[in-house]
């Protein structure tokens, strides 16, 4: 069914107001990380076949999920590890030797280190490291619960994105991304995967390094760009691995869903109520392919495909982003004078990246004369813009501030994607648990001729990002752990029926990718929200709220095909 117009917002839906920047923060923190990459960096650009004298970890194909060590094009892929959580010889739930995992409870007090938990509850859930061998050494895991204010039917776990996006900290917003009834029903449930920010997170660079490397200002040696984005790259991996060599062969999403089962557990749940977003996706639809019997209601918001390859996930959204922002300089253009771009859609796109150009040779004055806003900073903030078309407006201003020589708004929309604090510390540590987790999950291909072609495309065809999303096979080729998982479809058979939500004009998940998860599924529904940004729950105006709302609270599957519009 199509709803050519959404319905106001109910009040049950209606979130509370905030200011701009503050909805810009509880963006950054639930969906800042690009499935791909973290942030633009300079050196991730078109040129010479690199020659980096390291194994031929890749990127992407046609994602028809062939698995035969081959791209859909037939391009051969990276060689692949084993993941020690895929293929188990028996159920861990019912196995003795994992016992103590599953008998555990959950002692929950207070949250002591979370922004805005005054409402929320935690704790820890211990895991076994290696998951085909409980007795090698243990993961304590963060866990966080918003107790259902009413008659409790359940617990909804969630996964915010990333990967590396904290289910604690995302927990914290249960009652902004959640209606009335459904807060009342669940206890709400979110945790810090393993490796990421209170589960053992891996940390690879001081936070001065941090800000060399997210400003593009390191001396890395080189006068190359693409060499100076392999240097950062390798440099991060010696990190990670002298502060967790032992964990990150560990890191990938097949043991995430196996923990995640371990929770169900604790939580004394037969079956498992589930909310994902962005990766989340593809954390759900794993766990739905391991332990079907065990799905209970299951959401996926904004999908990842899982029979893409990491060069067509960073393709698509190259176009994602580029698309996204021609849709913010169109809306920008249509504001008249208070739009700091002038002419046609083409000639601001035009005089977007002029503004680029200006601050790669010479950054801009800050209110911070120790941090200037470089050009990777202002294209990280411009990108982060690009998640929420209602914040567009705090994009104008800061650009046209910038434009103006003041980059002040455009760093401190920077430090909010860095999860970066005023003291100069940082929040989490997103940016190398993406990298972590992603060369794990999605092998590429190995041609490294093929690589430059590709990234040379990228560049060509979506200007304002494309340079900065090529080589992504290249970069893991740094990482001192192979991908362990091939890319291939998941059917889930036996589950369902899960509920599938895309955006047609979400740039981090293009569309395209829901489409196929649910065309894989055995046993999905898609829903539709015609509109732009990433997500769609709890930005939809109420039609994909009320339907997943009835789904969750009343296990009425919505109709397959449902179709809802921003427009009024």
């Amino acid at each position: 069914m199509r709803l050519g117009s959404t319905p106001r917002r109910s009040p049950a839906h209606r979130p509370p107001t905030r200011r701009p920047l503050a909805r810009l923060s509880a963006v950054a923190a639930a969906a800042v990380l690009v499935v791909a990459g973290c942030v633009p960096q300079e050196g991730q650009g078109p040129g010479e076949t690199p020659s980096t004298g390291q194994s031929d970890n890749g990127g992407a194909g046609s994602g028809d999920g062939t698995t035969d060590g081959t791209s859909g094009d037939g391009q051969e892929l990276a060689t692949l590890g084993t993941s020690a959580a895929k293929d188990l010889p028996t159920d861990p739930a019912e196995d003795p030797a994992y016992a103590a995992y599953y008998e555990q409870d959950i002692t929950w007090g207070p949250c002591d280190d979370v922004e805005g938990g005054s409402e929320l509850e935690c704790g820890t859930l211990t895991v076994p490291m290696v998951w085909n061998d409980p007795g090698a050494g243990d993961i304590d895991l963060a866990v966080a619960r918003h107790a259902a204010s009413g008659n409790r039917t359940g617990s909804l776990i969630l996964n915010p994105g990333g990967p590396g996006g904290s289910g604690v900290d995302f927990t914290a917003s249960a009652p902004f991304l959640f209606s009335r009834p459904v807060v009342d029903a669940y206890d709400i449930i979110g945790f810090d995967p393993r490796g990421v920010a209170r589960s053992a997170g891996i940390q690879c660079l001081s936070d001065e390094e941090t800000d060399e490397y997210l400003a593009g200002t390191g001396d890395m040696g080189t006068e190359d760009p693409l060499e100076e984005g392999l240097a950062w790259m390798k440099r991060i991996a010696e990190g990670c691995q002298q502060d967790s060599g032992e964990l990150l062969p560990y890191l990938d999403t097949y043991s995430a869903a196996r923990d995640m089962d371990v929770l169900r557990a604790a939580v004394d749940s037969e079956q498992l109520d589930y909310f994902g977003y962005s990766y989340g996706t593809y954390l759900g639809a794993t766990y739905a392919d391991l332990y079907p019997e065990r799905v209970g209601k299951f959401v996926l918001d904004a999908a990842l495909d899982p029979s893409s390859t990491l060069d067509e996930i960073s393709a698509g959204q190259a176009e994602g982003f580029e698309l996204a922002t021609d849709a913010f300089l169109e809306d920008c253009l249509a504001q008249g004078d208070s739009c700091p771009f002038k002419g046609e859609p083409a000639e601001a796109n035009q005089q977007l990246q002029n503004f680029f150009d200006s601050i790669e040779a010479q950054p801009l004055e800050t209110s911070d004369p120790q941090r200037p806003l470089t050009v990777s900073l202002a294209q990280s903030a411009v990108l982060l813009l690009m998640y929420e078309d209602g914040l567009w407006q705090v994009g104008r201003d800061a650009l046209a501030q910038g434009m103006q020589g003041d980059g002040s708004a455009l760093l401190q929309i920077a430090d909010l994607s860095s999860e970066r604090q005023p003291d100069g510390s940082y929040k989490g540590n997103g940016m190398f648990a993406i990298n972590a987790i992603n060369c794990l999950d999605h092998p590429g291909i190995a041609d490294q001729e093929w690589q430059a072609k590709e990234a040379e495309r990228l560049a060509a065809e979506y200007p304002t990002f494309g340079p900065s999303m090529g080589y992504g096979a290249t970069m893991c080729a740094q990482w001192p752990v192979p991908p362990l998982r091939e890319p291939a479809p998941i059917s889930a058979e036996g589950a369902g029926p899960i509920v599938v939500i895309g955006t047609t004009g979400d740039p981090a998940t293009p569309y395209r990718w829901s489409q196929s998860l649910a065309e894989q599924l055995d046993d999905a529904v898609l829903l539709t929200f015609e509109g732009n940004g990433h997500t769609a729950y709890g930005r939809s105006g109420g039609c994909i709220e009320e339907a997943v709302d009835a789904y969750l609270l009343e296990g009425t599957t919505p109709q397959d095909g449902l179709t809802c519009s921003s427009g009024g």
